[in-house]
């Protein structure tokens, strides 16, 4: 059996396409499937579009949050719930050509876990969002002890036991593109051109991704701390060194009364390089927090499961 993941929020006007699409790829697939929708709390016509589908189709799914969690959540929360014996996951805003999970089918079927799209090209989005993705990946992969393959998103296929791995991970500030590296299995990468938005607006404004990345970087490294420390170290030093300076200045040439605009710089850099570091500190700080009061990741409003048993050779009407 396979299960697919879509986790959806106030994707209204593209859900009907991108439905119709994902059907007819699935319906062409030898295996049994149910397609999990994951509402993470759509505040427009969503949530009735799914209940049609259901109505229309007994392998659909239907997870409702209790509110809007983030992707990365309602992701975790379709695969709590998938039954399948592979899981592929994908958005709806069609960016992403449905018809590839034949491809990620073929690999899994060759003994790969996980098989993963790599973007060669990302239509219809801006030059800068480009470039700071393309950034970001190089920095994150010095950074952290796992390699994360680049250009690369959610759009995957993960084995039964990739996904038991997954879901034996507790954390909740959840960087997922890191723990699909990080959970290791044999991976292959299968490239594509993404497509432009059919329709809608993306929510994922730049101060969302700035957010995501640094969410990434401190889940994944503690460089931020050791930078922290060796800027310390380093500001030290040349403070001391400037100490000496003025101090042999002084011994030999008398102590001028002018400096005013040397001390307000030297203040100033250091009082920016501590509250710098205590920044970085106090990311890492936040988020042990959080993982230490020990909340529940999601909670369910409502879940109406497909019609469709694993262990049986037909599908329940």
């Amino acid at each position: 059996m396979l299960s697919v993941v879509v986790p959806v929020q106030n994707e209204a006007q593209v859900l009907a396409e991108f439905h119709s699409n994902l059907t007819e790829v699935m319906g062409a697939c030898e295996e049994k499937y149910e397609i999990i929708y994951v509402d993470d709390g759509s505040t427009d016509l969503t949530p009735t579009i799914l209940q049609q589908f259901r109505a229309d189709n007994p392998a659909v799914a239907i997870l409702e949050l209790s509110r809007n969690f983030g992707k990365e959540v309602a992701l975790s929360a379709g695969l709590d719930h998938a039954r399948g014996d592979a899981v592929i996951i994908i958005d709806a805003d069609l960016q992403d050509p449905p018809w590839l999970i034949h491809d990620f089918l073929r690999e899994w079927r060759d003994g790969y876990d996980v098989v993963y799209g790599r973007r060669t090209d990302r239509e219809g989005e801006p030059w800068l969002k480009v470039f700071t993705a393309k950034w970001f990946y190089r920095i994150i992969n010095r950074l952290s002890d796992v390699p994360i393959p680049p250009d690369v998103g959610d759009f995957r296929l993960l084995s039964r036991r990739a996904v038991d791995a997954l879901l034996a991970m507790p954390e909740r500030h959840r960087y997922m593109k890191g723990l699909y590296a990080w959970i290791g299995f044999p991976q292959k990468a299968v490239p594509y051109v993404r497509q432009a938005r059919a329709a809608g607006k993306t929510h994922w404004n730049y101060w969302r991704l700035w957010n995501f990345a640094l969410e990434g970087i401190t889940s994944f490294s503690a460089a931020p701390l050791k930078l922290a420390t060796y800027l310390g170290v380093l500001t030290s030093g040349l403070s001391f060194l400037y100490v000496i300076f003025f101090l042999l200045r002084t011994l030999f040439f008398g102590n001028p009364v002018p400096g005013y605009p040397s001390l307000i710089v030297i203040i100033l850099f250091l009082g920016g390089i501590q509250l710098i570091c205590l920044g970085i500190i106090g990311e890492y700080v936040g988020r042990t927090y959080t993982e230490a009061k020990g909340r529940a990741l999601y909670f369910v409003k409502g879940y109406h499961p497909a019609a469709v048993d694993p262990d049986s050779d037909e599908s329940e009407a």
